[in-house]
This record gives C-alpha cells, structure tokens and sequence, in this order.
C-alpha cells in the first residue's frame, strides 16, 4: 500500500538525477489504466527516496491519452479500490502504537508526470465534499496528483459556486464521474440539528443543510440526507449535468466516509 503516516520527513534527497529518471520514466503497461501512460507511482516512490507528492466518455479530449495523463477505464472502480487500500492502511494504523505507519505498495501503480500536471490537467473523476480535516478525498481514495478535481466546503452543500465549479470540471475537463461525498460525525450537519445561535455567515452555510435534513435528529441518517440532496440540487439547478447525466457522459453518485473504518459506502 501506498499509504503512509511520518512524522518527520526522510533524512536523505533524491539526486538530480535520480529525480530525472523517475520523472522520465514509464510503465510497460499498466492494466486498470490506459497502457504505457504515467509513471508507476512504487518505482518514483522508490527513485525518489519516498517523497511523494502525495468508461471513458467519447467527448473526453483525444489528447489526455496522448500526453501521459492517469485515465483509469472505469472510473468508480478505480475509486472504490483506492478506498479499499486507503481502509486497509487505516485499520493496521488502528493497531500501531505509533505515529508511523510504512507499508509497501504491491501494485504498479500510475503517476502522472510532474512535467504534464505543470502544463495541463485530466481528472477522471470529480469529489464535492466536506472541508473536515480528516476528509481529503485523495487520501481516502489514495489517489496521486492530476487525478481528482475536488471542491470542498462545509457540509458538502450543492452552493452556486460548487455548481459552476462541477460544470467546469464536467463539461471542460471531461470528468464521467461526480461523486458527492458525506462522512461520519459531519460538523456541519451537526450545528444544523441544533439550536445553538451561530454568526450570519454561518447560519448562511448551514441553511440549506437544515433543509436537507428535513428536521431528522439522527445525525447518521442526516448526514445521508444531506449528502442524498446535495447531489439532487447539482442536476436541478445545472441543466448541464442534467444533460450530461441524461446522456450518459457523466456518472453521479453519492457516497458516506465512515472514519472508524476509513470505508468510502455507496448510498442511495
């Protein structure tokens, strides 16, 4: 697995031109991803001295597969087994007494190229999710760079500006997969179950969650409520990924991150 806890930074650097070896080089092939594109993400790790920088829809540019970018065939899949390692690493770092938790990568993995990301982007999957701290959705997915387009607030709320920012990222970069993404113990759904007085920027932020929680006292099932009706709000109020969806050229699903387990569910 790729995943890794250190709580100080390894003591030595990579040479200059170990750096350009592992920048340069690429994988014979690579079978959950297009063939031959990226850098296996276990030989830059390894080049590198453990410094990481931590269906394909027809309208997707011809270009993203000509210049070396990580495009996975099926996306969910590709999420949904990097949840799988993610809540491997979590729960043998449930068991260590420590801070660090190492352990090796047993697949090649794909890695986009410093030199690509520099000039361009293609995401194959698009994450509006929470802000928590403890909700990265590229560690949860143990993705690399390039790889998600993610756009975070509290409360994972479908606001005016997470809309456009899923209809650039659907209708500009191409992205076939959107997922809305709740978690366990949420803040935000938290504070719209109270009563408790809050500043009006906040009351702002948390509106649209009392609305979506539609009164429920459970913080579980609110927070899948919420999750449930940030994604209908995306299709309602975006004729774009409405069409898109209706089409076929973007997948929407919605998803809760358990934080005892590191699991990514699937809800409906």
């Amino acid at each position: 697995m790729s995943l890794l806890w250190a709580p100080k930074p390894p003591s030595g650097l990579p040479s200059a031109s170990a750096e350009r070896t592992a920048l340069t080089a690429q994988p014979t092939s690579w079978p959950a991803y297009g063939a031959g594109k990226g850098i296996q993400r276990r030989h830059f790790l390894q080049r590198t001295g453990g410094l990481a920088l931590t269906a394909l829809i027809q309208a997707r540019p011809v270009e993203a597969a000509e210049e070396g970018f990580c495009i996975p065939n099926e996306p969910l899949e590709a999420l949904m087994a990097g949840n799988r390692r993610f809540a491997e690493a979590w729960r043998r770092g449930k068991q260590e007494d420590g801070t660090t938790l190492r352990t090796a990568d047993p697949d090649l993995r794909c890695f986009n190229s410093p030199r690509a990301l520099a000039t361009s982007q293609h995401p194959w999957a698009t994450v509006l999710t929470c802000s928590d701290s403890r909700v990265s959705p590229s560690w949860v997915f143990d993705t690399t760079p390039g790889e998600l387009f993610v756009i975070r607030n509290a409360g994972n709320t479908a606001f005016t500006e997470a809309i456009a920012s899923v209809e650039y990222s659907v209708s500009v970069l191409k992205t076939p997969l959107l997922m809305v993404m709740g978690h366990s113990g949420c803040g935000a759904v938290t504070a719209a179950m109270d009563t408790n007085p809050l500043t009006p920027s906040l009351d702002r932020l948390i509106q649209p969650i009392r609305e979506n929680i539609n009164g429920s006292s459970d913080l579980e099932d609110a927070v899948k409520r919420n999750a449930l009706a940030s994604a209908s709000t995306l299709i309602q109020r975006s004729t774009l990924l409405a069409d898109a969806k209706a089409s076929g050229a973007l997948k929407l699903v919605v998803g809760c991150f358990q934080l005892n387990s590191g699991v990514v569910k699937l809800i409906e």
